[in-house]
């Protein structure tokens, strides 16, 4: 029989001692699946009370049950963070249900691939509302409630935001667009106490990863890649940090070449 010092409440109790995460509020969007859902999870059991957004709500309710197995809180959201009075009415509901916001992780996103001569712009316009208009807009909102608790802005970018591959202009041009915005915040905000850190991820083993290959025709092996819960544990790693330490940038790849 287990003892209740080795079960997994006592185990997240402990993490959560360790970590000084306990209590604080936290905002996670995409969290239906992939990078987001692992984030919302790890934060979850490392005592911050999460609002996990995103717009499969089916999801976002299987994700707040699983959270509450090992003692973790999340309140699932579904919004459409293109759309302001979605955004308001998440900002609205998470200061309800977590006091001030204290963590905020953008995870969310989408993906186009065509090459220049043949995108669609409108294409373009879909993945920048999404990329990078929607996680400006919700920063700007919820930077007073940053502002006030000294807290985090996390943005999940992508090596596509370092330098760009043939075929996805597009996604890469918001992806710089969103290192920017990033680079930006961390310099008009540094005297506020509020760290800012983004993270570029190569090729990792979610959904929308599963679909890039599906459109490259390459064979899907998911265990050659990086699992979310890798970056996941950089999040919680970044935000756990004392103050007056930041991590502003970290890039993670699979170790081995695709």
């Amino acid at each position: 029989m287990t003892s209740a010092a080795g079960s997994p409440i006592e185990t997240a109790r402990a993490n959560r001692a360790m970590l000084g995460l306990r209590g604080r509020g936290a905002i996670i969007t995409g969290a239906s699946h992939g990078i987001g859902r692992e984030t919302a999870l790890r934060l979850a059991a490392a005592g911050a009370v999460v609002v996990a957004t995103g717009r499969d709500e089916p999801a976002l309710r299987s994700l707040a049950i699983e959270a509450e197995c090992t003692g973790g809180v999340i309140h699932p959201h579904r919004a459409d963070l293109t759309d302001q009075a979605d955004r308001d009415r998440l900002s609205a509901a998470a200061r309800r249900q977590v006091g001030l916001v204290s963590i905020l992780v953008h995870s969310a996103g989408v993906h186009r691939r065509d090459p220049l001569a043949h995108a669609p712009v409108a294409h373009l316009d879909e993945q920048f509302a999404v990329n990078v208009r929607a996680p400006y807009a919700l920063t700007q909102t919820l930077l007073p409630d940053l502002i006030a608790a000294h807290g985090d802005v996390v943005f999940i970018n992508s090596t596509q935001g370092l330098s760009a591959a043939a075929g996805v202009g597009q996604y890469a041009a918001t992806k710089h667009a969103l290192r920017a915005v990033a680079d930006a915040l961390r310099a008009e905000i540094a005297d506020t106490g509020v760290r800012v850190c983004s993270i570029f991820p190569g090729r990792t083993a979610t959904p929308m990863q599963e679909q890039i290959f599906r459109d490259e025709g390459r064979p899907w092996n998911p265990d050659l890649l990086v699992h979310p819960r890798d970056i996941a544990n950089l999040v919680v790693a970044a935000v756990a940090l004392p103050a007056g330490t930041e991590i502003s940038e970290v890039v993670i790849r699979p170790a081995r070449k695709l």
